[in-house]
């Protein structure tokens, strides 16, 4: 096996999407355009999509860890969007999307015309989300955003292997296509709720981090494989799990949460930094693929098709928006902040990722009846342009979309307050605790220790506080930035002398390891309390 083909996809991608922090063009764009341009250049090796890999390999982890970023409180507040974008805007899409696909291309047939509609049904949100965040979008849309990209893939596979069916010739019904939905959602939902207290007891009763986070890393393809075993839908397991594994991280040892965030983070950061320039390179299989089909007339089914699945977004989210409104008081006084903006901006931010593709380059090549499956090679190219046309188009215009609509922005202010009011309230907790214990002849210590414990309790205390304050004229800092800057450096300190000291063999390797681990966590405190800064 050649691996050297996907370490350098890896690093190539790792490399094209670090540059795109210092450009304003987002990053799942820029990587779409690195993987095009790279196609064509001469030595790159083919990289076909395998949905074998693709789908149980990729998938997994990146859905674990948008679930365990995501709020399940807040997922909760918004079910009913969520819901009718991750499920009934896909089965409209489905619908309409191929209905349209069948009057316009000559000779698809109709079931193969409504799998083209299930296979560019479900919107990729990693892009969109990703805006959303480095905009400062208001966080309902960027939840409503999130919960849709959680769900929809689980939709989306489940409405395709029914029009499958119907284009293979295996037979499908109404009624069997109803039937295989709710045993694929709520089996999947039921494997989630089956597996994710169990894994969660053992998170919490491992005593080792290396031991957690191995089980960490496990635990999507593992709930994944057991929903697929069972025919369900492995992706409601993996989210079922993840929203639960957040939901309840602070009771897993800190030293696993320190690690586990790390990890995932890189996870991720390959993950998606290597499927979004995999999107790019599949442009020369699917062109050589289209074979009779001229030029002229494949860019005009591509062109409709787009248009088809932008428009039929905003025929959902339009009346999915308002007529609940319309019809409830209750939700009208629950939600004053929505505007025709809303609905707007949730609309173009319908691009199509890397699960579309996956799933189109899983259509067999024959029917039952051994045949040519009907239009397979235009069903692929016309998914790779629907990605590629939503990916730029709506992600290079959603930005200064979002500017000239000037949406209310976070109120990074009351997020503040809020945080040193929760921190506050917290600090007189453990102040309190601190008492009772040091009451205690059991936990009897030195004076100065004590204070110590109460400095530091105290300047938790003030951090926050200190951010909505004044700032230095010279630096612009807050006295909180200016302790943390000076903390680094007197760690900085520490450390070269520490390093100095081992090569003059005064302490030895083992250590030095051990001073710089302190030092590390040290800094590392600091450094997460300047994140959330």
């Amino acid at each position: 096996m050649d691996v050297m083909p996907l370490l350098m996809l890896v690093a190539v991608a790792a490399a094209v999407a670090g540059a795109a922090r210092r450009t304003p063009v987002p990053a799942p764009l820029l990587l779409v355009a690195a993987g095009l341009a790279a196609s064509y250049v001469p030595g790159v090796p083919d990289y076909t999509l395998d949905p074998g890999v693709v789908l149980p390999l990729l998938l997994p982890p990146l859905l674990h860890t948008a679930a365990l970023d995501s709020s399940y409180l807040d997922l909760r507040a918004n079910v009913r969007p969520v819901a009718l974008l991750s499920v009934g805007y896909v089965l409209f899409a489905t619908l309409a999307v191929g209905y349209a696909a069948f009057l316009v291309v000559p000779g698809m047939p109709l079931t193969a015309a409504l799998v083209l509609g299930a296979v560019v049904a479900p919107p990729d949100a990693v892009a969109a989300t990703a805006i959303a965040r480095r905009l400062g979008l208001p966080s309902r849309i960027t939840t409503i955003l999130q919960g849709e990209s959680l769900v929809n893939d689980a939709t989306a596979i489940t409405a395709y292997k029914v029009a499958l069916a119907a284009a293979i010739g295996t037979g499908a019904t109404w009624g069997k296509g109803i039937e295989e939905f709710a045993v694929a959602s709520l089996g999947g939902i039921g494997v989630g709720l089956a597996l994710m207290v169990p894994l969660h007891w053992l998170r919490k009763h491992l005593r080792e981090p290396l031991l957690q986070n191995t089980l960490s890393l496990l635990i999507p393809f593992a709930a994944y494989a057991a929903a697929e075993e069972v025919h369900a839908s492995g992706v409601l397991a993996v989210v079922v799990v993840g929203l639960w594994l957040g939901h309840h991280a602070w009771q897993v040892d800190f030293a696993t949460r320190l690690q586990e965030a790390a990890v995932w983070k890189m996870v991720s950061f390959v993950l998606e930094s290597a499927v979004f320039a995999l999107i790019g390179l599949q442009l020369p299989v699917v062109v050589r693929g289209l074979g009779d089909y001229g030029a002229g007339p494949a860019a005009w089914y591509a062109v409709a098709v787009f248009l088809a699945v932008v428009a039929a977004r905003f025929v959902w989210v339009f009346p999915a928006t308002f007529l609940p409104r319309a019809l409830s008081a209750r939700i009208r006084a629950r939600e004053t902040d929505t505007t025709w903006k809303n609905p707007l901006v949730v609309g173009w931010a319908g691009m199509r990722g890397v699960v579309s593709l996956a799933i189109a380059f899983s259509i067999p090549l024959t029917t039952g009846a051994g045949a040519p499956f009907p239009e397979r090679n235009l069903v692929l190219f016309l998914t790779f342009t629907t990605v590629i046309g939503t990916l730029v188009v709506q992600g290079l215009t959603l930005p200064p979309l979002i500017r000239l609509l000037r949406l209310p922005a976070r109120d990074s202010a009351a997020e503040t307050l809020a945080e040193a009011q929760a921190q506050n309230e917290a600090s007189l907790a453990a102040e309190r605790r601190l008492d009772e214990l040091l009451a205690d002849e059991r936990n009897a210590l030195p004076a100065p220790l004590a204070d110590r414990l109460r400095v530091v309790m105290e300047r938790r205390r003030n951090a926050v506080w200190e951010r909505l304050g004044t700032v230095s004229a010279v630096t612009g800092e807050s006295a909180d930035d200016i302790y943390r800057r000076l903390a680094r450096e007197m760690i900085g300190a520490e450390r070269e002398v520490f390093v100095r000291l081992r090569d003059e063999r005064r302490i030895d390797d083992e250590m030095l390891r051990t001073l710089l681990r302190r030092l590390d966590l040290e800094e590392a405190a600091a450094y997460r309390e300047e994140g959330a800064a």
